[in-house]
């Protein structure tokens, strides 16, 4: 009887040592490329939010004659039974509602009074504390509920828990904060509504009314709405100083809910970044640029790069410069 050799088919430590390096090259190469795809998405996404706010925008001057109003102040959050307009309390967020298939949100409240009552204050808080997906970029984060602290004179107290916003109306060279113009109450901002006359440089701003005939420089060389500038560690905190991003979704005009494109360097749009908090540029977490919306619908990606004179030209609705975006 002769004896067979039995032989054994596998791999050698070598070749299995070789196999997962080759394996985790590929895995190393491919990791890249599908975070870059997902940024993209995510920015496309962001993106599309801004093209919806426009669209809004543009849909309420058709419907009321001017451009979403800034509001009254950090101070106040929305009244249906005010309408639009500079006697609209809340921000431009709370305006653009209904041409975002958002009505019954926007009316909750409405009982055709003027009154800061407790019918008022308990919508406004069920209002601030329901996000909404259009309203938040998501390569920031998600749509959820975020500590917001507030007192506003027609909101229940929000037990610090509320929506959160990662886009912002443009104001120019600032928003109007004198001393002493904000209202106390419902006829006083009424009243300081119908009497108020300042010229805003931006489209968005205290008690502003901008028609599309104020933006002399051309709706196409005009900031509408854009993503705003906060540093990582305020994306999620609890804290009072939020370098503007504290207040309720819809309190009025505040570094919550407009920016600034003064002409220095401060103002230039710029990327997220950890230990640098400053509450008055547009700015967002993509690398390389972030969205704007210009008073025509369009949007367009900015260049944390865009020279700081022409940012300011298109931040002003009327200063006749006459500035385009940079290809």
């Amino acid at each position: 009887m002769s004896l067979r050799k039995i032989t054994y088919r596998g791999f050698t430590l070598v070749e299995l040592l070789v196999v997962i390096a080759i394996i985790g090259m590929l895995v190393g190469l491919l990791l890249p490329a599908v975070q870059q795809a997902r940024e993209a998405a995510r920015q496309m996404q962001c993106n599309n939010n801004l093209k919806q706010m426009g669209l809004a925008a543009m849909n309420h001057e058709s419907s009321y004659k001017s451009f979403p109003s800034g509001g009254w102040g950090a101070y106040w959050e929305g009244e249906p039974d005010l309408g639009f307009g500079k006697k609209q309390p809340a921000a431009w967020r709370y305006s653009v509602l209904p041409f975002l298939e958002q009505n019954a949100l926007w009316a909750m409240g409405q009982d055709g009074n003027q009154q800061q009552d407790a019918n008022i204050k308990a919508a406004n808080k069920v209002r601030a504390q329901t996000p909404l997906t259009f309203f938040n970029c998501p390569s920031r984060r998600a749509c959820k509920t975020y500590y917001a602290w507030a007192y506003t004179y027609n909101c229940d107290d929000l037990g610090g828990v509320g929506a959160k916003s990662d886009y912002c109306g443009c104001c120019g060279d600032g928003y109007m904060s004198d001393t002493g113009v904000y209202p106390s109450s419902y006829t006083d901002g009424i009243n300081k509504a119908n009497n108020f006359s300042r010229q805003t440089t931006g489209t968005t701003d205290h008690m502003s009314q901008v028609t599309i005939g104020e933006i002399r420089d051309g709706t196409s060389n005009t900031y509408l709405y854009g993503e705003k500038y906060l540093a990582p560690e305020y994306y999620e905190a609890y804290s009072k100083d939020g370098q503007g991003d504290d207040h309720g979704i819809y309190a009025g005009c505040d570094n919550d809910n407009v920016r600034y494109t003064r002409n220095n360097a401060a103002d230039i749009p710029k990327q997220d970044r950890a230990g640098y908090n400053v509450c008055t540029p547009f700015g967002s977490p993509h690398a390389g640029s972030c969205g704007m919306t210009l008073a025509d619908g369009s949007v367009h990606r900015v260049a944390y790069s865009i020279d700081q004179e022409i940012n300011s030209y298109l931040g002003k609705k009327a200063d006749g410069h006459v500035a385009t975006l940079p290809e």
